[in-house]
């Protein structure tokens, strides 16, 4: 950790958060900023420099130069079109792939051997125009996936059940977006399903809570942030450290359930080589079919997109 170094790929509200949270945190002892406004990624890098003596020891860093991304072990690449209210995550893509197409060979020359965290929305075609665009392996190049998203279902199930929110396990699957999916199936606390406790009507409306919560914070102040930055650094960290932890990242899947050649969110063994391995997890018939529903979704927006 002595020489970790991270650099994010876009200065607006996501990557300017999650560079916080990473600062905040101690996950590195070097952020860099990467943003093609100059002004925009200056007055990031000023902002945050000044808190830094308030802050575990680390050095922050800024341009509007590619090149500033050198020797980072992790790159997160959160630059994109915004979401507009009422916008689906997938109306964003024929901009931000076209972005893509000139960014991603520019940023694995600067960065070769770092693992890249892909951030922007829609992650999921956006991580697999990525590889296709950069050749790199699905442990090397991957996407948030659906970290976020079992965290705000993990949040409403503790919250319904009395329980500290640590003690549910429970993933969301798929796409992270309209069509993902909840394995209520193997969802627990304490070793009791989820299904004994909590009934299926409440669960169907925590799982439309969850696909709905980003759109209500669009509505509300124009963007998601906070959670987005936190939830980031967290999968940065589980790399840096080698945790192996287990997050629901997106990755390239090739015959997982028999679903292949589309990027979605299932439940991955993170640490320092990136999306090391895939975990079959369990699912029941409805369960599998909306996860083969999400995959033609995305497939087909991919294909659409030349990808």
């Amino acid at each position: 950790m002595t020489s970790a170094k991270i650099a994010i790929v876009g200065a607006g509200a996501v990557g300017s958060t999650l560079a916080y949270a990473c600062l905040v945190r101690g996950v590195a002892t070097t952020v860099a900023l990467y943003d093609v406004d100059a002004a925009k990624v200056r007055a990031e890098e000023l902002d945050l420099r000044q808190g830094l003596q308030f802050l575990p020891t680390a050095h922050v860093e800024a341009s509007d130069d590619v090149s500033v991304c050198a020797g980072a072990q992790v790159v997160a690449v959160t630059a994109g079109a915004k979401q507009q209210p009422g916008q689906s995550r997938l109306d964003l893509a024929v901009s931000t792939t076209t972005m893509l197409r000139t960014l991603m060979p520019a940023l694995v020359d600067a960065a070769p051997d770092a693992r890249i965290v892909m951030v922007t929305n829609p992650v999921d075609v956006v991580t697999y125009a990525a590889q296709k665009l950069t050749g790199l392996g699905t442990e090397q190049l991957f996407g948030s996936g659906t970290v976020l998203d079992s965290a705000r279902l993990r949040g409403l199930v503790a919250e319904r059940c009395g329980v500290a929110v640590q003690n549910v396990h429970a993933y969301v699957v798929g796409e992270h977006g309209d069509s993902e999916i909840p394995l209520w199936s193997t969802a627990s606390i304490g070793g009791v399903p989820v299904t004994d406790l909590v009934p299926a009507g409440e669960r169907d409306a925590m799982a439309a809570e969850v696909v709905g919560a980003a759109y209500e914070i669009i509505k509300g102040k124009g963007a998601t942030n906070y959670a987005i930055g936190i939830s980031g650094s967290r999968i940065i960290e589980a790399v840096l450290r080698d945790e192996k932890r287990v997050l629901p990242v997106s990755t390239l899947l090739a015959d997982y359930h028999g679903v292949g050649d589309v990027c979605l969110s299932v439940p991955t063994v993170v640490g320092a080589g990136g999306a090391e391995r895939r975990l079959e997890v369990p699912m029941d018939d409805a369960e599998l079919a909306g996860l083969r529903a999400s995959a033609d979704r995305i497939r087909a927006t991919a294909r659409d997109l030349g990808f």
